[in-house]
């Protein structure tokens, strides 16, 4: 079993209780910390040794809201019709696109994005996956991409009726339960698991009371909860209402959807009792500010409320430095009584959430905790304390100060270096993208 120790390093805790620990060794044995303390080295002689002097260790990030295949749309050229609402949104842009998606340009965008995130400091992302041309091994396609980068990841195939009504519902479903399966097959190998699985759905308003009833048969068999956007718009509010005479939170947990291995996303516009509801079965909401403002669908009211938390980026790409920007700014200029504390938190609780999973302690840079480290070269213009650490992260740092990402004990960018050769990678990406726009071209919202 491998061993590195860091030696002279600066330990940032981002999880309550935050802690700085200066002049420190970190001892990683195969995929965990095994000691955390002042001069370790000398008691592994045949360890590689590398020396951080003047740096930070701090746990890595995590995107708790991701959609890969977004990557692929960066600066997509194609002629689109007005796009005055989500629903005009998604359909001219994000629907067209999900439907011209293919096995290479899936494998492509998980590649990619791993890449990205793991350059930013994220060590997972938590990935909500529609290809509705190609359903039937999507999973295991984005498994590909993030296992050959060595990123850590959850994903799920997102039910939806809208394309080919309760036939497509049944496609996803199977989708979702045969990688799940897959995972758990490499579990009982002893294997490791580097990408685990969710059973996802597009929306409450595109899955029919069938699809929820499938979505939790799946949730029982597998034993994973779901990935579902819930009141990104007033629409989805408006038809429950209209179809159900329910409100979105109580018609999904009619089903037993709501659970604490599940995740919601966005919430916008859910009211005070369905907050409640939210808390009372311990299910997770993840907040994307940025996604929110260029979508311009509104912010949620009752976010101080919510009591789990989480940020992900909703497919604007891995970098939780710039979202807990965004996510906090936001925040004051809409005059909540979060502080930058708060935010630091709601990330950290990422890590948190993949407790629920991958049957290992993340998020703190401590013995028995899993190895998923980055390494940043932050210099400090003034003090760094216990008292102030999320101050410097929300103020101070970005992804320009990460000098090295270790996901699972392996050193995946060193001194920002790649084994992999990236620039093969991402000049390959674009002859992917180009061919997946064409395709876009040719499809009708």
């Amino acid at each position: 079993m491998n061993t590195i120790v860091f030696t002279n390093a600066t330990v940032v805790q981002t999880k309550k209780p935050f802690a700085v620990t200066a002049n420190v060794d970190v001892v990683v044995k195969g995929d965990k910390i095994e000691a955390v303390g002042p001069s370790l080295a000398t008691k592994y002689p045949k360890a590689k040794v590398i020396d951080v002097t003047n740096k930070i260790i701090m746990p890595g990030m995590v995107c708790s809201h991701h959609h890969f295949y977004s990557v692929l749309s960066r600066g997509m050229l194609v002629k689109t019709g007005p796009q005055n609402d989500l629903t005009q949104v998604l359909k001219e842009w994000w629907w067209r696109l999900d439907r011209a998606l293919d096995e290479e340009s899936v494998y492509y965008s998980a590649l990619i994005c791993s890449l990205e995130a793991i350059m930013c400091g994220t060590t997972t992302c938590i990935d909500h996956h529609a290809s509705p041309s190609f359903i039937s091994g999507s999973l295991q396609a984005i498994a590909k991409g993030v296992e050959e980068v060595g990123m850590r990841a959850m994903t799920c195939y997102e039910v939806t009726d809208r394309n080919r009504g309760l036939d497509e519902v049944k496609e996803g479903i199977k989708e979702n339960i045969e990688f799940a399966k897959s995972v758990d097959e490499k579990y009982k190998r002893n294997e490791d698991v580097l990408v685990e699985a969710m059973i996802g759905g597009h929306a409450p308003y595109t899955v029919p009371n069938a699809g929820l009833e499938m979505m939790k048969e799946a949730s029982d068999i597998t034993k994973r909860g779901i990935h579902l956007h819930a009141a990104e718009d007033k629409y989805d509010v408006s038809f429950s209402h209209h179809n159900y005479n329910l409100d979105v939170m109580q018609r999904l947990d009619n089903f037993g959807l709501l659970d604490e291995k599940s995740i919601l996303v966005h919430g916008l516009f859910f009211n005070e009792g369905e907050i409640d509801l939210l808390n009372e079965r311990k299910t997770y909401l993840a907040h994307n500010a940025r996604s929110n403002m260029n979508n311009n669908v509104g912010y949620i009211k009752h976010l101080d409320k919510v009591a789990n938390l989480l940020i992900g980026s909703d497919g604007c790409d891995g970098n939780m430095f710039e979202e807990l920007k965004f996510a906090f700014f936001k925040n004051r200029d809409m005059s909540l009584p979060f502080n930058t504390t708060d935010y630091v938190n709601f990330i950290g609780r990422g890590n948190e959430f993949l407790e629920k999973y991958f049957n290992a302690k993340f998020g703190r840079v401590e013995a028995g905790y899993k190895a998923d480290l980055i390494v940043v070269d932050y210099k400090n213009p003034t003090p760094l304390v216990d008292e102030n650490v999320a101050t410097h992260l929300v103020w101070g740092f970005n992804t320009h100060v990460v000098n090295s990402t270790m996901v699972n004990g392996r050193l995946l960018m060193h001194n920002r270096q790649f084994d992999l050769d990236i620039d093969e990678i991402f000049a390959k990406s674009q002859g992917v993208a180009k061919k997946l726009w064409e395709r876009v071209e040719k499809i009708k919202p």
